[in-house]
């Protein structure tokens, strides 16, 4: 099997280590003998849909999502194409922000969204800071996810869209209403850096899994591999979030 990966905007959105998801989905595929192949493009680069079976962006401060406004408009046509085949899109921060109607700056410029995501987002008086506990659905289970989120908007979710994951401890979404992240299809908006998948491995194989089963057309389930590293690091991290409240 074959897995096509692009990461979108490699240059300009990549905060607190969200580059390593890449890494993360790169290498766990690879451990099951798939061939991974990875496609770096950035403004004024061709998004190709054949091409992509996962695609990736990653967190940015808001001069970066500035830089990319105009032309990821020039490629929500394509974008969404990918989103409404059931590719496996993941966006985080700045990118989830893009991806809802629109998103309001600290200074007041209201930036347009691609409304693929029906979330929308506004300033909050103070940044929202800090390592973060979720549970979300994975694989028709409740899963404890772990991670950090870094930003100042406050995203709130429409009718359309349903929540990534439910706040247990952190800000989440917007420090309200304990939702975090927002899904449509395979499309999966999040706050939380890390980078995220590096110690939440359930979800970086359910979305493997979730990307080939929509390229091979058949449920694929991919086989074991000792993720013991990974869990008690997860678990180290979670146990120390919940001491500290």
């Amino acid at each position: 099997m074959n897995l096509n990966i692009t990461y979108l905007y490699y240059d300009i959105l990549n905060l607190y280590g969200d580059r390593g998801n890449i890494i993360i989905l790169k290498r766990r595929a690879e451990a099951r003998g798939i061939n991974v192949n990875v496609n770096y493009t950035t403004i004024g680069e061709e998004l190709a849909v054949k091409e992509t079976d996962i695609l990736f962006m990653g967190g940015g401060e808001d001069r970066s999502q500035e830089a990319v406004e105009m032309d990821i408009r020039k490629k929500s046509t394509i974008i969404r194409e990918i989103v409404e085949s059931n590719r496996v899109v993941i966006a985080i921060c700045g990118s989830y922000q893009l991806l809802g109607n629109y998103y309001i700056t600290v200074g007041g410029k209201e930036i347009r969204g691609l409304g693929i995501l029906d979330v929308y987002t506004t300033p909050a008086e103070k940044r929202m800071i800090g390592n973060i506990i979720t549970k979300s659905t994975i694989k028709g289970k409740e899963t404890e996810i772990v991670g950090f989120e870094n930003h100042r908007g406050m995203t709130f979710i429409g009718s359309k869209t349903k929540p990534f994951g439910r706040v247990i401890v952190g800000y989440g979404n917007n420090g309200r209403d304990k939702t975090e992240g927002a899904v449509y299809k395979n499309c999966y908006g999040t706050y939380l850096h890390g980078p995220l998948l590096s110690k939440n491995p359930v979800l970086a194989d359910m979305l493997i899994e979730k990307a080939l089963s929509t390229k091979y057309e058949r449920e694929i389930i991919l086989n074991p591999i000792d993720d013991s590293s990974e869990l008690r690091a997860k678990n180290y991290i979670s146990t120390l979030i919940k001491s500290k409240g």
